[in-house]
């Protein structure tokens, strides 16, 4: 039989079946405690590296496997459909497709040596700090400083909602190295998360993805050795700029998978459920509802598709990314809502999973730059 998706090779489908089954034993079994500890277990973490998620698009040389993004593609896929926890998708996402490909890109031979491997090797977690209480969409307006003294960068400042932030062992910092040059004065740091002056100021305690750790971080008189600049000084926001293409699209990945379970478990129980002597997913309106879903999941699936495609082949797909993003964090917010309205009083109950994927799909529409950026980015494209 033809495969459905002809882009997923044998060694992908082999990749998706190690998911499933890690993802079955290591993962489903704990993610009700772990939403409610609002911490997963970092052995869970580990195991991914041990058995070489982590590294799917970092070379063999570097502990990784050398693969194509296609492979992202088929791990986040099966991770959140099987797993049940977006919160330790989102960890694992951040880990892999924000940290690793920074460095990846930007570090010196010495930084990927001491950095990448242990972090292919699921040994650390990496994470990236770049937005501020002041700073979100507008990056220019960051106050978080970086003074050169001699061999070290004295950093002050703070960040806010950051992924990995309270758990990481090294955070990817972005501060102002030229305070008057805006977009053009700042620079990334790979900052070790037991240097004195960092702090973890305080866990964020969010609507959704509990399991996930999100912190604000304060950085005071903190000495960073100048060997740890990333890339070039001055060069930093260019830098940022060039990685969100992968984690945009990650989180269109995420979002539609996410908006297939969701979409799964609402017609499960639309047709145990029992109303007027029938399932109530025989009357026509809850059906065409469920059909109007499934087609939108399906468009948001085939255009994040096709973004994979033009990113796996090296094309400018920042336009196509931006679609992909607003589109399907949207409908992913969609589905919940009217899945859990499907669903009545049981959907609002905390003892239903649906009410957990309600809150996990909210962040869809704000994290890696909002609704409104991505249609910003758009009408840029377009030369209106």
């Amino acid at each position: 039989m033809e495969k459905k998706y002809p882009m997923f090779t044998d060694e992908h489908e082999m990749l998706r079946q190690s998911v499933r089954e890690f993802a079955e034993k290591e993962i489903a079994p704990y993610a009700q405690e772990w939403e409610e500890k609002g911490e997963y277990n970092i052995e869970a973490f580990r195991k991914m590296g041990e058995l070489g998620f982590l590294g799917l698009r970092v070379p063999e040389k570097y502990g990784g496997s050398g693969s194509d993004y296609w492979s992202i593609v088929a791990l986040f896929e099966e991770l959140i459909a099987s797993g049940g926890s977006s919160g330790f998708a989102t960890a694992v996402g951040v880990h892999m497709e924000v940290a690793i490909p920074a460095i990846l890109l930007h570090g010196t031979e010495e930084q990927k040596q001491k950095y990448l491997v242990s972090a292919v090797k699921g040994e650390t977690l990496g994470a990236l700090a770049v937005t501020e209480p002041e700073a979100g969409s507008d990056v220019a307006a960051m106050r978080t400083t970086a003074v050169r003294d001699g061999n070290y960068y004295i950093i002050n400042g703070n960040k806010i909602f950051i992924s990995n932030g309270a758990r990481a062992d090294w955070v990817i910092v972005a501060a102002k190295t030229d305070k008057d040059a805006g977009y053009a004065g700042i620079t990334e740091f790979i900052v070790d998360t037991d240097t004195p002056g960092f702090e973890v100021s305080r866990k964020l305690d969010k609507v959704g993805l509990k399991s996930s750790d999100t912190a604000e971080l304060f950085f005071t008189d903190m000495r960073v050795p100048a060997s740890n600049l990333l890339g070039e000084e001055n060069k930093g926001f260019f830098q940022i700029m060039s990685n969100f293409q992968p984690e945009r699209l990650l989180i269109a990945i995420a979002a539609y998978a996410g908006a297939e379970r969701i979409l799964k478990m609402a017609i499960d129980y639309a047709r145990e459920r029992k109303q007027f002597g029938k399932p109530i997913s025989r009357f026509q309106h809850n059906a065409f509802k469920l059909a109007e879903l499934a087609t939108k999941i399906e468009a948001a699936k085939e255009l994040s598709y096709r973004c994979a495609d033009m990113y796996n082949r090296g094309l400018d797909c920042l336009k196509e990314v931006s679609m992909a993003k607003w589109y399907a964090s949207e409908v992913a917010n969609e589905v919940a809502y009217h899945c859990m309205q499907l669903m009545g009083g049981y959907g609002y109950m905390m003892e239903y999973p649906m009410q957990q994927a309600w809150r996990d799909m909210r962040i869809m529409t704000i994290v890696g730059g909002t609704t409104e950026i991505q249609k910003l980015i758009i009408t840029r494209t377009l030369n209106l």
